[in-house]
């Protein structure tokens, strides 16, 4: 039981390093495999492996696709959705140095001003547009650490559930 409590510790903090743009998601896959490997008796089935790493791969995918979509959705072009992915990635890098929460805000600012650069690249762009699609960016971006955040919490109960089932 006290193995469970731990193996439930660490997948929770796991799950609050989501939302920071850190790896959490794969934290929590290392924490099961691990979990097999040092508590043979209570492994973890081969089908929630599967769950949860499937979950993690559509979580990583959303991450960078939302902030694309909203900036379309916003009337952004498509150099623009591109622009609010890389920026995302780049803010993220840049914000590592903050503690806690330097990626964050880097992964917000970062897609906000990658889609309005870009944007503003376009021949017809115009201040309001620009500015209208760069915040359908950063909509997207928040949209897709909550929808991580979401598949993250499926991740640890499909995890945990698994391994106190066993």
């Amino acid at each position: 039981m006290l193995q469970l409590l731990a193996f439930a510790a660490v997948l929770l903090l796991s799950l609050f390093l989501v939302p920071l743009g850190l790896p959490g998601l794969w934290v929590m896959i290392v924490a099961a495999f691990a979990w097999n490997w040092l508590v043979p008796g209570m492994a973890i089935g081969g089908l929630a492996l599967g769950i949860a790493f499937g979950l993690a791969v559509v979580a990583e995918v959303l991450e960078f696709t939302l902030s694309a979509k909203y900036t379309t959705k916003y009337g952004g072009s498509r150099r623009a959705g591109w622009g609010a992915i890389l920026g995302g990635i780049a803010g993220a890098i840049v914000g590592v140095p903050v503690p806690i929460i330097g990626s964050v805000i880097g992964a917000f600012a970062g897609a906000f001003v990658g889609a309005l650069v870009l944007e503003y690249t376009r021949q017809d762009a115009t201040r309001d547009t620009a500015t209208r699609v760069a915040t359908g960016a950063l909509i997207g971006r928040v949209m897709a650490a909550a929808a991580k955040t979401g598949l993250g919490c499926a991740v640890a109960v499909v995890l945990l559930f698994s391994a106190w089932k066993s």
